[in-house]
């Protein structure tokens, strides 16, 4: 027996997982790691607990599935995060900037001033937001003494999660990336898909420290001897996509039209639309997903930067329950919200808003307001942001979905999925495996070793496992949207 192994390294912690030929996982884990906020608005971590809980979670899962039968590894990130380290070391030299982090925002509103918001955006499909990873780099080399001068040199390497993973693995022999994380970063030209010189000049980023950008199906390198993970040397790491591109592959959407929605610490919808290249007027963004072979196309995204991490603020510091799984119960204790909405713009709001200074809001408590009326609007608030997007989407693109792939943890939440189905008019379509990030990449990895040879035996591997179909009257559904608009434009008014 052989086997693909994915790591799944997200915001909050790193899962591992072990697929089989039927791409079923076989054994799985997952280790959280420690968050840091300097500042208000501040998001950081360290890139060292990074590599510590990838590690540990691979040691794990080869108790179960001994090295020797790992055919592949395939690897999904969060994406923006942005580290540098050393070239010679192998060091950072400072904490990761998480793609939750704001403290560029100012950057990007002159930038925007200077008239160049246009130009990024028909360069790189994406808005001039502190979310992306350009300015953090900006940042980190305006900002630490001597830095700059070290990567003019050549000193110093850039690289989103998944280009310092590779590097840690391969023993600091491969400094690459793919098409999906580098389309990320604000300086990547999507049309030309190479390194883009004009915004390096603008951002005074030196071209020395940017990792080498293949396809996300392809060898990026091999395992080193000390590898520190307990993989044979010599493996190959084969699949690697940003989280998001990663999913929408393991949910099967190969094609333009399909589309996949993703429920975790934030929400994002994203949309393949194959070799056209659609500029949203209205706030989405354009990247690079991708094809049934791992290679780029394009695709719409909605970037939803809190959702998941609202039901965790409400378990954490409100305490208003001990597990989030008792949400769906609660949240069906009462027949509506009794007017209250919460808007959970901790850290502004992303598409298709872009507004850094908005702030979380709750609306509509009257002395009658219960807990349970605050842990329903919470869940309402995450389907309310989903329609924001789709409804842009459908009216950018011309298209009228019939349905929405979801995947992610919240996605089991059999409430929060029929309200969603009811607020958008549509069929949501849940898998019966939910994790399809990790998925993704695997797939990814076996496609470019022969593990798996055709899209059919992938897409064998779709199955159903629930729907749900809406049965909310137009009126009421008219009703409840405009009540979240209104909620909304109070969250940008404070």
């Amino acid at each position: 027996m052989k086997y693909i192994l994915s790591i799944d390294q997200g915001t909050t912690g790193t899962r591992a997982v072990v697929y089989d030929k039927n791409v079923r996982p076989v054994v799985s884990s997952y280790q959280e790691f420690k968050q840091y906020f300097p500042k208000p608005g501040w998001v950081e971590q360290d890139p060292l607990d990074i590599w510590g809980s990838v590690v540990n979670t691979i040691r794990k899962v080869m108790k179960e599935v001994p090295a020797s039968m790992i055919e592949a590894i395939g690897i999904t990130n969060q994406r923006e995060t942005t580290i540098l380290w050393d070239r010679k070391t192998g060091r950072p030299v400072h904490n990761a900037i998480v793609w939750q982090c704001r403290r560029t925002a100012a950057m990007c509103d002159k930038l925007k001033e200077n008239g160049y918001a246009e130009l990024f955006q028909r360069k790189t499909g994406l808005v001039l937001d502190a979310y992306f990873s350009g300015t953090k780099i900006k940042w980190l080399l305006d900002n630490i003494k001597g830095l700059r001068r070290q990567a003019e040199a050549g000193r110093i390497c850039f690289g989103t999660v998944d280009a310092y993973l590779i590097w840690k693995l391969s023993g600091g022999s491969a400094h690459v990336t793919d098409y999906t994380n580098a389309s990320r970063t604000l300086i990547f030209n999507i049309i030309d898909k190479k390194w883009d010189g004009q915004l390096l000049k603008i951002l005074k980023i030196p071209r020395a420290i940017l990792p080498e950008v293949k396809t996300s199906s392809s060898i990026f390198a091999k395992v080193a001897r000390k590898n520190g993970c307990g993989f044979v040397p010599g493996t190959p790491i084969a699949g690697d996509a940003g989280d998001q591109q990663a999913a929408l592959f393991g949910q099967g959407c190969f094609a333009s039209g399909e589309m996949k929605n993703t429920y975790g610490t934030g929400s994002f919808l994203v949309l393949n639309t194959g070799k056209k290249l659609t500029l949203s007027k209205k706030g989405l963004l354009t990247t690079l997903a991708c094809d049934m072979r791992g290679n780029p196309c394009y695709a719409l995204e909605g970037s939803i930067f809190i959702t998941g991490a609202a039901v965790q603020w409400l378990r954490d510091e409100l305490r208003l329950f001990r597990n989030v799984v008792e949400t769906e119960k609660l949240a069906g204790k009462v027949p509506d919200t009794g007017g209250v909405y919460f808007v959970p713009a901790f850290v502004g709001l992303g598409a298709p808003y872009w507004d850094p200074r908005a702030r979380g809001t709750i609306i509509g408590i009257t002395r009658g307001t219960s807990r349970l009326h605050i842990i329903r609007a919470t869940l309402e608030a995450i389907a309310y942001q989903v329609k924001d997007i789709v409804d842009i989407m459908q009216s950018e693109t011309g298209q009228s979905f019939k349905s929405l792939r979801v995947d992610g943890g919240a996605c089991r939440n059999d409430f929060l999925m029929q309200f969603q189905a009811d607020i958008l008019n549509l069929k949501i379509v849940r898998p019966s495996i939910t994790e399809t990030t990790a998925k993704g990449a695997a797939m990814l990895a076996g496609l470019a070793v022969g593990f798996w040879k055709k899209r059919g035996e992938l897409k064998r591997t779709l199955a159903e496992e629930k729907t749900f179909s809406p049965r909310m009257k137009d009126a009421k559904r008219t009703a409840l949207y405009a009540g979240w608009l209104e909620a909304m434009k109070k969250a940008r008014s404070i």
